[in-house]
């Protein structure tokens, strides 16, 4: 992870950082290979300090954690999601741009 602020989200953690937090969780599916997910992440990033002590910002990567990835039909990369209360609020496909995350978790914080 290149920020202290991005958590990192796993089959093993999910339940218990995304789907039990007590706030909004965005959740960004990525791979290493993936050039889009590459260019995203700064965003993810730069999110993440923006909502500091708001909401809970990660990654999980979708070839190391495949049991989430398949659950939530993860079909294309980057695909970004936003949990509050267990539930899936908002999805994105492909690359998002800042203005547009910061909108859907500021409907929730």
């Amino acid at each position: 992870m290149a920020s202290a602020l991005v958590h990192e989200f796993s089959d093993t953690n999910f339940k218990s950082e995304v789907l039990d937090a007590a706030q909004p969780v965005l959740v960004d599916f990525w791979a290493e290979w993936c050039m889009p997910c590459r260019m995203l992440a700064p965003t993810i990033e730069q999110i993440a300090g923006e909502f500091e002590g708001k909401a809970k910002v990660g990654k999980l990567d979708t070839d190391k954690n495949r049991d989430v990835s398949v659950e939530y039909r993860i079909t294309a990369i980057p695909t970004v999601m936003v949990f509050k209360g267990g539930e899936l609020k908002k999805k994105f496909v492909g690359l998002t741009n800042a203005g547009e995350l910061r909108k859907a978790l500021s409907e929730l914080v």
